[in-house]
């Protein structure tokens, strides 16, 4: 029986499943296709990002660096001059997104996690004593048992749904088209109708651009991207669409099971970002969750918690250590982009208003006692991706 098997081996997956792994437990991880495939997230990061890969990441992944932004608020089909803010240093990179996955499961690897790829949960049964899976592999069918189930596996999760916990509070419909066209610019435009759409246009080096949307189902979202591309008179070749969730759920723990990432949707409100959210709170889980003692759980249900604060602060007032989005239940959009923010970009409209509380994290007595998963709140908190 293993300790723990992690469903889904995205940034939050991977990073689970290493760190399960490096506190010597026996780790199965299962990605249903092929790591990092297909790409359904934006390669727009903070720099924090590399406290949590290896020596030689930033040179493997890094494509672009931005020092500034440019924001629209007249719709995906304005791409005028708008407002413009910049920096002289780098305040986020664009980096390659596949090749990120790939590598954090390679570190999930390296740390003792078995990763196997191509094999597809089918069924999940949870149980008093363990949680027993159904595996579609390459090789047929297999029966895996485990202590404990970690649902990593994205916005439209199985473990959720297996767990019988609640849906994120919605779930908005993002599409992303790449021009290979080299694009070495420093800054990124962000269109915005506030308070429900959004769209992007980030500079990815000799990799070219990447464009992108995120608007409510319904919202006409492929005509709102054409106009898009067709405002920076764009050559997109390749595009691909998925699933944002917005509003972690009341519950993200079961009897032996939790989830982490997009399936608890720990997403900024606005941008829809989460990449290291997710990472951030697999060490909150690892550092609270002991696989032999199920209500231990419970730890991580309210560790993670401080992550979802309510509250935003500005560039300009908040350490770096802090979250610079909510992640709170119900949440809706406090302020532009994070980026933007960085840059020093007022609020763009009345909508779009910017809260300078904050609420500190209160550690639990056993999380007082270690130091790893706080350390991971206390340290490199992303304001991007």
């Amino acid at each position: 029986m293993y300790a723990l098997v992690v469903v889904g081996v995205g940034p939050a997956g991977a990073r689970t499943a290493r760190r399960f792994a490096e506190a010597g437990h026996d780790v199965l991880a299962l990605e249903r296709g092929e790591v990092g495939r297909p790409l359904a997230c934006s390669g727009h990061v903070s720099t924090d990002l590399w406290a949590f890969l290896d020596d030689g990441a930033r040179d493997a992944l890094l494509q672009n660096e931005v020092r500034g932004a440019r924001f629209h608020v007249d719709g995906p089909e304005s791409a005028d001059e708008g407002e413009r803010f910049y920096r002289n240093e780098p305040i986020s990179n664009v980096i390659d997104r596949v090749a990120l996955d790939r590598r954090l499961a390679n570190l999930a690897r390296d740390a003792g996690a078995d990763v196997r790829e191509a094999h597809t949960v089918t069924k999940v049964e949870e149980h008093t004593d363990c949680v027993d899976l159904t595996v579609s592999t390459p090789s047929g069918e297999r029966a895996v048992s485990t202590r404990l189930i970690a649902g990593c596996d994205g916005p439209t999760s199985r473990v959720r749904r297996a767990l019988s916990l609640p849906e994120p509070d919605e779930l908005l419909h993002g599409v992303l088209g790449f021009d290979d066209t080299p694009d070495t610019g420093d800054y990124v435009d962000v269109h915005l109708t506030p308070p429900r759409f959004f769209a992007w246009r980030i500079p990815r080096g000799e990799a070219g651009a990447e464009y992108g949307l995120a608007a409510p189902p319904g919202a006409d979202v492929s005509a709102r991207f054409e106009a898009l591309v067709d405002a920076h008179d764009a050559d997109v070749t390749r595009r691909c669409s998925g699933t944002i969730p917005i509003g972690p759920p009341a519950r993200t723990t079961g009897d032996r099971g939790f989830l982490v990432g997009d399936a608890a949707a720990m997403t900024k409100p606005f941008t829809g970002g989460g990449i290291l959210y997710g990472m951030t709170a697999a060490d909150v889980a690892a550092e609270t969750v002991a696989p032999r003692d199920p209500s231990t759980l419970a730890e991580y249900e309210s560790a993670w918690r401080p992550l979802a604060s309510a509250s935003v602060l500005t560039a300009q007032s908040r350490p770096a250590r802090w979250p610079a989005r909510p992640l709170g239940r119900g949440g809706r959009p406090h302020g532009p982009p994070d980026d933007i923010l960085l840059a020093g970009a007022p609020a763009p409209a009345p909508a779009l208003s910017v809260s300078r509380r904050r609420s500190a994290p209160v550690p639990t007595a056993r999380s007082q006692r270690r130091t790893g998963a706080w350390c991971a709140l206390r340290g490199p908190t992303p304001p991007l991706s």
